[in-house]
């Protein structure tokens, strides 16, 4: 899937404790005899051009990372990696989340110079290595679809019947038949290991994430099942929203919730950082509202947009939206030891609650 050749040198920026890091830094890519660079840092230190400087330095050929990381590269601008030669590079990789179609053009333009495939890879810790993903120079890739599954992989999407579902209508990503590195329990908790992943459907792995397939047979990713708003009986993909606002061009990144709404029974929360050189203030939360709504339709329209300068982050760049949910619904807030910056929730809760008021 990264088409290693003896001459490239390898950089997949993960946290090394996480499984990107730990498949796709120290076991996979060690057994293949490649030649790695590994950084503990953070992207913006000394400067926000450090990737870039350091891919330049090492002449990467392959770089590995986050659509988070991305979407913050494009909200600093161009300017840092137009800065470096980045002609080294030959591959892109993106892992952890969906990557919506604006970061995958940007990736591909001012990263890749518009020359280098992005293999855009789903898969998961429990999988221990990545399940859907196109094949340099085998697959022809779509801005925003991970393509279809490596070979031996057997996904499937299922509505809540067990039934497969139609071309390009959502449902639960499955995995049919085994694979080599699935994991086999919980430490110390095998019922739970089987009522997580195996007790929706007989005999099936059950991923707890949303996908469709187009008619191409490409997989997208829709985020977790349990990220789904249900407003007013329509069910409603976080990850379709939040496409459609950093579509708008004044936004860098989004997180989208659902929170209680007395009459659709869900609404639609939106916690927005912006890119610089845009103003937040009440006219460009209502043409966020209004962009929204002409991408997706009426029914997706927040209902309240938040301007925030960052967003709780695991360190590997997960955005976690269990804890936008506890700020947003007034609950004690949950386990924070995991994110890279605790200190990000405490101020998105003193200024949610403020703008409540």
């Amino acid at each position: 899937m990264f088409d290693l050749k003896d001459e490239d040198v390898y950089w997949c920026t993960a946290d090394v404790g996480w499984v990107t890091g730990h498949s796709y830094i120290v076991y996979g890519p060690l057994a293949n005899g490649a030649t790695c660079v590994i950084y503990e840092g953070a992207p913006d230190y000394p400067d926000r051009d450090r990737f870039w400087a350091i891919v330049e330095k090492y002449r990467v050929t392959i770089l590995y990372t986050a659509p988070t990381a991305i979407r913050a590269f494009m909200k600093w601008g161009e300017q840092y990696p137009r800065k470096h030669d980045l002609s080294s590079l030959r591959l892109l990789g993106s892992v952890g989340e969906p990557i919506n179609p604006e970061a995958w053009m940007w990736y591909h333009e001012h990263i890749g110079g518009g020359r280098c495939p992005i293999v855009d890879t789903w898969w998961q810790t429990e999988t221990g290595a990545i399940m859907i993903t196109p094949l340099p120079g085998i697959v022809a890739t779509k801005p925003g679809s991970a393509t279809r599954p490596f070979p031996g992989i057997f996904p499937a999407i299922l509505d809540d019947r067990g039934q497969p579902v139609g071309t390009n209508q959502g449902g639960y990503l499955v995995i049919t038949k085994p694979w080599p590195s699935m994991t086999r329990g919980l430490w110390g908790d095998p019922e739970r290991f089987v009522q997580t992943y195996w007790s929706k459907y007989e005999g099936i792995y059950f991923t707890g994430d949303g996908a469709r397939q187009d008619e191409d047979g490409y997989f997208w990713l829709l985020g977790r099942v349990d990220d789904v708003i249900n407003v007013s009986g329509h069910r409603l993909s976080t990850m379709e929203i939040e496409s459609a606002l950093v579509d708008h061009p004044a936004v860098a990144e989004a997180a989208v919730i659902g929170v209680h709404h007395e009459i659709k029974g869900q609404g639609v929360a939106a916690f927005v950082i912006i890119k610089e050189g845009y103003t937040p203030d009440e006219a460009l939360k209502d043409e966020l509202k209004r962009h929204v709504a002409q991408k997706i339709g009426a029914i997706a329209r927040p209902d309240q947009v938040f301007f925030t300068a960052d967003l709780p982050k695991t360190r590997s760049g997960k955005i976690m939206r269990r804890l936008l949910r506890d700020i947003a619904e007034g609950r004690a807030l949950g386990d924070t030891t995991t994110l890279a910056d605790p200190a990000v929730v405490q101020a998105l809760k003193e200024k949610y609650e403020g703008q409540e008021e």
